[in-house]
C-alpha cells in the first residue's frame, strides 16, 4: 500500500506518545514506517514540516470542528471552554505544549485563533482589544501547560531542601496553596479560575474601550 501523509502523521503522534518530543526523528519515523528517509521528504519537506503536521492532529482531536458560542452564551465563558479544550489537546501526548509552541504554522491553531478574535469581534469588542484578549489566553494556557508537563521534583527527593526553612521564609505563599487546595480544589480548578481572573480584567478593560 503506498505512503501518504495522514499514515505518516498517525505514526509520528504514536511516536511522540511513546519517547516525547525529542524522539519524534524523521531518522525514527522512517524506521517505523519500514521506509528509507528521503521517501518522508515527497509528503512533508523537513522536520519542521513535520512537528507542524504533528500539532494539527493532536489539535483536531479536541477540536475537530470549529463553532461559535450560542447567541445566548457569554463569551467569557465560552472563550474560558475553548482554552480548557486547549489544554485538554496539550495534555493528552507528553510534550504537547512544547510542541505547540514550536509549531507557529499549525493551521489549526490558526483557526482557533481566528474563530476566538471573531467571535469577539462579533461581540463588539474591538479587534486590537480582542486579539490581546485572545493571545494573553493562549500564550497563558499554553506557559501553563509547559509547566505542567515539565513535572515537579517532590521536595522530599532534594536532600538539601528544608521545608520548614521554606515555610517560614514564604509563609503566604505556603498558606495560600494550603488553603486553596484544602477544599478538595484540582489543577483543574486551578487552571479555570486563573483563566477566569485574566478573563473578567480583560472584559472590563475592554468594556471601558468600547
Amino acid at each position: 500500500m503506498a505512503l501518504d501523509k495522514r499514515q505518516i502523521v498517525a505514526e509520528a503522534v504514536a511516536l511522540l506518545d511513546a519517547d516525547g518530543l525529542s524522539g519524534v526523528t524523521l531518522r525514527k519515523l522512517a524506521a517505523r514506517l519500514g521506509v528509507q528517509q528521503p521517501t518522508l521528504y515527497w509528503h512533508l519537506p523537513n522536520k519542521a514540516a513535520l512537528l507542524t503536521a504533528v500539532a494539527d492532529a493532536i489539535l483536531e482531536e479536541q477540536f475537530p470542528e470549529l463553532a461559535p458560542p450560542q447567541p445566548a452564551e457569554p463569551w467569557q465563558e465560552w472563550l474560558v471552554g475553548l482554552a480548557e479544550r486547549l489544554r485538554r489537546a496539550l495534555l493528552a501526548h507528553p510534550d504537547g505544549a512544547r510542541l505547540i509552541s514550536l509549531s507557529q504554522l499549525s493551521l489549526r491553531m490558526a483557526a482557533i485563533s481566528e474563530l476566538a478574535i471573531s467571535t469577539l469581534v462579533a461581540r463588539e469588542i474591538p479587534l486590537r482589544q480582542a486579539r490581546l484578549i485572545v493571545l494573553t489566553v493562549e500564550h497563558f494556557t499554553v506557559g501553563h501547560v509547559l509547566e505542567e508537563q515539565s513535572g515537579r521534583p517532590a521536595a522530599t527527593s532534594a536532600p538539601d531542601f528544608d521545608l520548614e526553612a521554606f515555610t517560614q521564609a514564604h509563609p503566604t505563599v505556603v498558606a495560600g496553596i494550603t488553603e486553596y487546595f484544602q477544599d478538595g480544589r484540582t489543577p483543574d480548578d486551578l487552571f479555570r479560575d486563573c483563566l477566569n481572573v485574566i478573563i473578567r480584567g480583560a472584559a472590563t478593560t475592554a468594556s471601558r474601550a468600547c
